[in-house]
């Protein structure tokens, strides 16, 4: 890819050319400082166009049906005019192979529905890289006119709270009828909850996702609400039938609702903000450290020191940082 004009580049997203959307995004996961610095003059010509969307994160136990839960849902919003983004935070995909294929294969209906747009996330291995490629992805869709970003959690463990913090609204998938019905989810992710969907409700299973309902409306209870205006509902649904969809989403519109009056959406969204510069500076200063000639000289004689309990790992430390302490580095 040979130096696009980000001006035209801007503009043509603008006007929700896909194409130009599709090569922006590569850009944003290159490795490659001039192709991020392009990237970079793009997303600050497109900021003023951002902001507007609802922004929701799915996560959900394994086995749970979130891919058919996302379509359905998508499939429910573009039948309402909507325009639908949906974006997948996998860690994992380096060492698995990840979403990059399947995110398509498994929502076929709505990876050619006119009024989508499927992007999973690159292979990297490295979940601050994977967040932030995303959270730039995110503004992109934005000012391409996407109006709802559905960013799903693919991996496991801290993609949640990954996720959470670029979102609005955080929606918890969850299973019934499959012994404990707190199985593999852990207290964090409760709390990071706007919402609980208790899954697969149809058939001969509906009693069950009752009964779960209860249990994590028990659950609930024991945990501060992530809002002071907000108290998350559990609901019930079926992605394989449909039902429960529509008023899933109309939580979603409520709870968006809530926020906009009392202004803790545009404290939310602020908050974001400051935390994604601040993980980006740490990023920055963790890159600019490793990669510091005197570091990559020393660190090795350094880390076999303390592999072999010649010097303490905080000595060590401490004199790693001291080898750039005169040069102003870092």
């Amino acid at each position: 890819m040979t130096h696009p004009d980000p001006c035209d580049y801007a503009d043509r997203i603008r006007r929700g050319d896909r194409r130009i959307l599709s090569r922006t995004i590569t850009l944003i996961e290159s490795a490659l400082p001039e192709h991020r610095k392009i990237a970079r003059d793009i997303l600050h010509l497109l900021l003023p166009d951002t902001g507007r969307a609802v922004r929701l994160g799915i996560t959900g136990v394994p086995g749970v049906g979130k891919s058919t839960f996302i379509e359905n849902l998508g499939m429910l919003l573009t039948g309402k005019g909507h325009r639908v983004a949906v974006l997948a935070v996998d860690p994992s995909s380096s060492r698995s192979g990840g979403s990059v294929m399947a995110d398509k294969t498994r929502m076929q209906r709505l990876s050619v529905a006119k009024n989508a747009f499927i992007r999973p996330s690159p292979s990297g291995g490295a979940l601050g890289g994977v967040g932030r490629v995303t959270r730039e992805t995110l503004l992109l869709c934005e000012a391409a006119g996407f109006d709802v970003i559905i960013v799903e959690t693919v991996g496991v463990g801290q993609s949640e709270t990954t996720v959470s913090s670029m979102v609005d609204f955080f929606l918890v998938l969850m299973l019934a009828g499959a012994g404990d019905e707190l199985q593999g989810i852990k207290k964090g992710v409760l709390e990071l909850a706007d919402a609980i969907v208790v899954n697969k409700a149809d058939g001969g299973n509906i009693a069950r996702a009752n009964a779960a309902r209860e249990v994590y409306e028990r659950a609930l209870r024991l945990l501060n609400p992530p809002s002071a205006v907000w108290s998350p509902p559990v609901l019930t649904a079926s992605a394989l039938t449909g039902d429960g969809i529509a008023e899933v989403w109309q939580t979603v519109l409520d709870h968006r609702r809530r926020l906009e009056e009392s202004g803790e959406l545009a404290r939310k969204r602020s908050r974001q903000a400051l935390d994604w510069m601040c993980a980006l500076l740490e990023e920055g200063i963790r890159r600019q450290f490793f990669d510091h000639p005197r570091v990559r000289r020393e660190l090795d004689g350094y880390c076999r020191k303390v592999e072999k309990g010649m010097l303490a790992p905080m000595t060590a430390a401490r004199e790693l940082l001291f080898l750039l302490d005169n040069e102003g580095a870092v």
